[in-house]
């Protein structure tokens, strides 16, 4: 395909996307936004804005199919970019798409692994038990005898996803030129993170790792369960994973829990999440009720799809206890630099209005109760003091704020009366104290002394380097000037007038020995003419520099 008819195929296809647009209720927006260009039948457009945007938009992005539902997750994850209403609405996003056939699915298993599913497992179940838009999940047996699932990547999944990848930079650059009211948002770079998403997404072994990884952190955990990962039986486009025993969070309503066992599985689930951020520094980036088995009648959970994973290294971990200790202290004026220090980005010029706000949020919560919270208020709250300042939050941040708000909202599904901050509260104490014990506060100073000693041993070595540079000529000096012509041009006129200055000091001073001592030559009224001729040149030259002096203003 040429490069010429891809353009025009994604320009008719940016085409279908604005007249879904304009049927959903945006009609407004591009009219507003010099869209109409792209739309037939203009005299159908509703020029009115929706009243409910959110539920518009959530619509549209469902009917332009899975890649775009996925974007609008991404969206949901940015309350830098979207105000509180259409956040919360873009959480409801789920793609509805149909499973692949299973032949194709036997295809894909033979094409990765280089055997026929009959050869690779004892039984393959020829229904899926969930299917996603890139990929979909069979229940198998291993020749051990072994219950494991097999997710299955789709066939054409990552040529679709290129090209719709292609068609969101476009339209990222569409807006970029006419909609000034998105000037604060970087259009490219929100589809650049979104394409780095899914396109790790696409490689399943990135997943597998990270399953790995937290199977890893909660070793020996009986409450917690993370599946094995079979690597000899998994590539990039599949990955066999241990079977986990268990229904979703979603279907806890069928196990007819007490109120009891509800507040504690609540608990459970909150708790360990904490553990993930707090003590681990690596986190499952999306608990909703299809991620989250329940075991052993609410007593235990089971972790699955690990395609999105945050982490935080220890330098996250010492700022956020920075920005805890500031917030405990009621030091609001500090948080938007402790908000810098963490990569959160805004204009320096809105740091007054973002303290104020922050200020705002924090009295309005200072004094009340944990029972008095509304964890999921607390959380729109937040992002709107997020939107209306503009701040730009980096990934790992971004991935974090999702997961917490997800996990208050699927706290409160499980046990309305559930307070997330309760839970949060002692792992944030907990951290805190960590942060300040003997023994942290000894390996960190174990540590700037090994860093200290590694420059003091290369010091010599580093000296000795650029002494030789200096010997054999090789060291090169730049600097670049600010203003420097400038001063360079006063410098030069300056030392001008001063040689004019003393020009005509000397024939002042010479003309006057001459007329006194010289007896011979010429005279006019008694004067010598050599003496009257150089006075008469010193004057012009005196007046000259005078007046010069005089106009630049600088007496």
């Amino acid at each position: 395909m040429s490069a010429t008819h891809s353009k025009r195929e994604n320009f008719g296809r940016i085409t279908e996307i604005v007249q879904a647009a304009a049927r959903h209720g945006f009609g407004y927006f591009i009219e507003s936004h010099r869209l109409g260009d792209l739309i037939l039948g203009r005299e159908h457009l509703t020029l009115d804005p929706p009243g409910r945007r959110g539920v518009h938009l959530r619509e549209l992005l469902e009917e332009l199919g899975p890649t775009f539902v996925k974007f609008g997750q991404l969206l949901s994850m940015r309350p830098d970019v979207l105000p509180p209403d259409v956040i919360a609405e873009l959480r409801l996003l789920q793609a509805d798409v149909r499973p692949i056939p299973f032949e194709q699915v036997e295809q894909v298993i033979e094409e990765e692994l280089g055997l026929a599913p009959g050869r690779l497992f004892l039984e393959l179940d020829p229904e899926p038990i969930a299917a996603a838009s890139i990929g979909q999940v069979h229940r198998a047996l291993l020749p051990n005898g072994e219950a494991v699932v097999v997710k299955v990547q789709r066939p054409g999944a990552a040529r679709q996803i290129e090209a719709d990848l292609a068609l969101l930079y476009q339209l990222a650059r569409l807006l970029r030129e006419r909609v000034r009211a998105l000037d604060f948002v970087d259009t490219r770079a929100l589809v650049d993170e979104f394409a780095r998403g899914i396109r790790a997404e696409l490689d399943y072994r990135l997943e597998g790792r990270n399953c790995d990884a937290m199977r890893r952190s909660f070793a020996g955990e009986e409450r917690v369960s993370v599946p094995k990962v079979y690597w000899s039986y998994s590539a990039g486009r599949v990955l066999t994973l241990e079977h986990l025993d268990g229904v979703t969070l979603a279907e806890v309503g069928g196990l007819d829990l007490g109120s009891e066992q509800r507040a504690e599985l609540a608990r459970l689930v909150a708790e360990t999440w904490m553990a993930m951020i707090f003590r681990h520094g690596i986190f499952h980036g999306d608990p909703h009720p299809a991620n989250i088995l329940v075991q052993k009648e609410g007593a235990a959970i089971g972790l699955v799809d690990f395609g999105l994973v945050g982490r935080l290294d220890e330098s996250d971990l010492d700022r956020l206890t920075g920005f805890l200790l500031d917030i405990s202290a009621g030091r609001i004026e500090e948080l938007p630099r402790r908000l810098h220090a963490l990569g959160v980005r805004f204009p320096r010029d809105q740091e007054e209005a973002l303290a104020s706000d922050l200020r705002a949020l924090y009295e309005r919560y200072e004094s009340a109760t944990l029972s008095e919270i509304d964890p999921q208020q607390a959380v729109r709250e937040t992002f709107a003091v997020i939107f209306r300042n503009h701040l730009e939050l980096p990934t790992r941040f971004v991935i974090l704020d999702k997961a917490i708000a997800t996990l208050a909202a699927v706290g409160v599904e499980v046990y309305p009366e559930f307070n997330v901050f309760e839970v949060a509260r002692p792992y944030a104490r907990g951290l805190l104290l960590e942060r300040f014990s003997p023994d942290r506060l000894a390996r960190s100073a174990r540590s700037e002394l090994a860093g200290f000693a590694r420059i003091a041993r290369d010091m010599p070595y580093q000296l000795h380097d650029v002494l030789e540079e200096m010997r054999d000529g090789q060291m090169e000096v730049g600097f670049v000037h600010k203003g420097l012509d400038e001063f360079m041009l006063r410098i030069t006129i300056a030392f001008n007038r001063l040689v004019v200055a003393l020009v005509v000091a000397g024939g002042l001073i010479g003309s006057s020995l001459i007329g006194i001592f010289a007896k011979q030559g010429p005279h006019l009224l008694g004067v010598n003419v050599i003496s009257l001729i150089c006075f008469f040149i010193s004057a012009v030259l005196g007046v000259w520099l005078l007046t010069g002096v005089v106009r630049s203003g600088r007496l």
